[in-house]
Order: structure tokens, then sequence, then C-alpha cells
């Protein structure tokens, strides 16, 4: 009988030692309470600066049309050049780089990252617009949320260019950095 009673009473013992150890364990767990945050940036854009010279458009000014190819260009700063051929009229007054504006959250870095080559055209005739210069070299600070740069370019004229009022479009894409 004894044997018995020591059986049920090891059986038992066995049984609450098992029912008892998963809240012993329980008991050495802990838990923490983290945060989690997120700023939302003011989404970057591009725009031309239409309070500058010629609307914050590139222009080329006026020129004869060479007995040569050659090449017009235009600086940052809206100064015009031309190569032995081109033969360029007027005081440049009409002459001006390309400005653009870029906003965004005040303090980030931005880049350019591409200006892409174009073509303007006047009816069927074309000329090249390539080489495409800014006046920001790396990455511009958005100072208040802004910043301004220029553009600059070269035109590419055909020898006994066609005449007309040649226009076309470029693009400047912008990212953060």
């Amino acid at each position: 009988m004894r044997s018995v009673n020591l059986k049920f009473l090891l059986a038992g013992m066995l049984a609450a030692i098992l029912y008892l150890a998963p809240i012993a364990r329980a008991q050495n767990a802990d838990s923490a309470t983290g945060a989690a945050s997120v700023k939302i940036s003011q989404v970057i854009a591009i725009a031309k600066t239409a309070s500058a010279t010629n609307g914050g458009d590139m222009n080329f000014g006026e020129i004869y049309s060479p007995l040569a190819d050659d090449t017009v260009a235009v600086s940052t700063a809206g100064v015009r050049s031309a190569g032995t051929s081109a033969n360029i009229l007027g005081d440049g007054t009409n002459v001006s780089a390309a400005s653009f504006t870029v906003t965004g959250e005040p303090g980030n870095t931005f880049s350019i990252s591409a200006i892409a080559d174009t073509t303007i055209d006047s009816g069927d005739n074309s000329m090249d617009v390539t080489d495409f210069t800014p006046s920001l070299v790396g990455s511009g600070v958005l100072t208040g949320g802004t910043y301004t740069f220029t553009v600059g370019a070269t035109l590419h004229v055909a020898a006994n260019q066609p005449a007309g009022a040649y226009t076309g479009n470029f693009d400047v894409t912008v990212n953060y950095d």
C-alpha cells in the first residue's frame, strides 16, 4: 500500500511540476514598447523661373545663316558666343540662358539628374541643341525651400540654314540626394 501511495504521490508531484512549469517560465519573460515615426517631406518640384529674362526660356537671339556649319552658344550667364561662320545680330538683349527654380523640403539637397539634348524646329527645318550646362555643379541646398539655377547650351547651325523662327523644348530632371 505504501508503494501505491508513494506512486500516487510521485505521480501527483510530477503532474504539478508539469502544470506549473509554463507559469514559471512566463514569470521570467518581460516586454518593452517601441515607438514608430515618419517625416513626410515636401515633394521636389521644378519650374521655369517666370520672372527671369525671356520668362525663363533659353534664347539664342538672332543670327545670319552661316556659309559653313557652325555653333552658337549661350552661357549660364546668358552671354552668347559664335564660331567663325555664324554671324550674330543685335546687341544680345534678347539672348538668355534658361532659368529654373526648384522647390522642396527646406534644407534638403538635390541634384540635376538629366538634361536631354533636343531639336528645335521651324516647319520642316530643324537644328540640334546640345551640351546643356547648368550653373549648378554637384548638389544644391533648398535654402528656405527654393533654389534657382540657369542652363546654357550649344546650338548647331548648318551651312545655309533656312530662315525661320525655330522653337522646341528640353527637359530638366531633378532629384533629392
